[in-house]
């Protein structure tokens, strides 16, 4: 192998961020297995490469003495006149090695340095193990079916945004593990949709998902008189909307967070309409009542709203109706009587045995109705 070969070498090695001794180790590496097959010998080879030179000596090593655990080998020289031959191949094939190897290596710490950004991609095959998602040429990221919401199915060639959750050095190429589930996406694209929330304006301080189904998340401003709610819907609904369409009509809400526990409970529950919050610091405990006709919207289908309420906040949330909440002495116990929606409306308080108030206006100088009032004299 001449000079200008090992200046070539060299001069590949910069321009790849390729380490010039690990290449050429590799090459002594490599031609020695190719040697020791070519002399059909039972002994190993050794190759050295002159650093300067390019000059290539190969050596068959020879047991001579020592011992099992020690053998004592003589190095004798047994190179070819056609080393530069088998040389080039050699080199052609580490070369090659060593250039997909630093272009893995590359990847890993620009993409390592990036998990938690989004990225975009577009799909290139799917299957009930996970999808392949191209994200420029050359790099591609998994989604596995764990990460994928229930109600999504995937194309050929469709473009889609995911959250950079995983990077790990693997044997051929770098796996970059992205996510369509994870709470953080939902506060990527809103950082992509919301110019506010990108500059640091209005601040997302929590998030609750339950993927492809609804999510909810709390906002609040950095600068007065700015609603941080309107920034993120956007005017008519359509900065939320190009979001809610990302996520393949994922239902989201939008809430003001605040500091205080009752507020912000109450505002989670949205849209359903809260009369009274009581917080219990001691159980983590949020009573909340609502009047008699919200009380399905604020538990929600299933208890989901209710749910995500309860992750958006942090609070155990235990919900009653206004009617439920006179029935047993709720209401009483938890506002001392100065309930909104309770005695100030001048409605009788009795409730039905379907669970609904009286909507009957309580006589004056009582808290009942004229049938009810009676009733509660004979239960006395």
């Amino acid at each position: 192998m001449s000079s200008e070969l090992m200046d070539a070498l060299r001069e590949l090695a910069r321009e790849k961020n390729i380490d010039e001794t690990v290449m050429l180790e590799r090459l002594e590496e490599q031609l020695a297995v190719t040697y020791k097959r070519i002399l059909d010998s039972d002994n190993d080879c050794s190759v050295t490469i002159d650093r300067e030179s390019g000059r290539i000596h190969v050596y068959e090593l020879v047991p001579v003495g020592g011992t099992e655990e020690e053998p004592v080998f003589e190095a004798r020289d047994v190179t070819p006149s056609d080393i530069s031959r088998y040389a080039a191949t050699a080199a052609k094939q580490v070369i090659t090695q060593s250039i997909r190897e630093a272009e893995r290596e590359q990847i890993f710490e620009e993409y390592a340095d990036r998990i938690g950004d989004s990225i975009t991609g577009t799909v290139q095959q799917s299957d009930s193990r996970y999808t392949l998602v191209k994200i420029r040429e050359g790099v591609e990221a998994l989604l596995p079916h764990a990460e994928q919401p229930p109600n999504e199915r995937y194309e050929h060639n469709q473009r889609l945004k995911a959250l950079i959750i995983d990077v790990r050095k693997t044997s051929n190429e770098p796996s970059i593990v992205v996510s369509r589930t994870h709470p953080n996406l939902l506060k990527r694209l809103f950082e992509l949709e919301v110019p506010e929330i990108y500059d640091g304006i209005v601040e997302i301080k929590s998030v609750a998902r339950e993927p492809g189904m609804r999510s909810k998340i709390a906002v609040s401003s950095r600068e007065p008189g700015l609603d941080p709610v309107g920034a993120c819907v956007g005017p008519k609904g359509s900065r939320v909307r190009m979001v809610v369409a990302e996520l393949r009509g994922e239902r989201i809400d939008v809430v003001p967070w605040s500091e205080d526990p009752a507020t912000f409970v109450g505002n989670a529950l949205s849209p359903a309409k809260v009369a009274r919050v009581v917080v219990s610091d001691d159980t983590h405990t949020a009573t909340v009542i609502v009047p008699d006709d919200q009380l399905s919207l604020a538990i929600g289908k299933e208890g989901q709203n209710a749910r995500l309420a309860a992750k958006l906040t942090g609070w155990r949330i235990d919900i009653k109706s206004l009617g439920q909440a006179v029935s047993t002495g709720l209401a009483e116990a938890v506002t001392g009587g100065d309930l909104d929606g309770d005695e100030g409306d001048g409605r009788c308080i009795a409730v039905t045995s379907t669970g609904i108030r009286c909507r009957n206006q309580a006589r004056p100088g009582s808290r009942y109705c004229g049938v009810h009032e009676k009733e509660a004299a004979d239960e006395s």
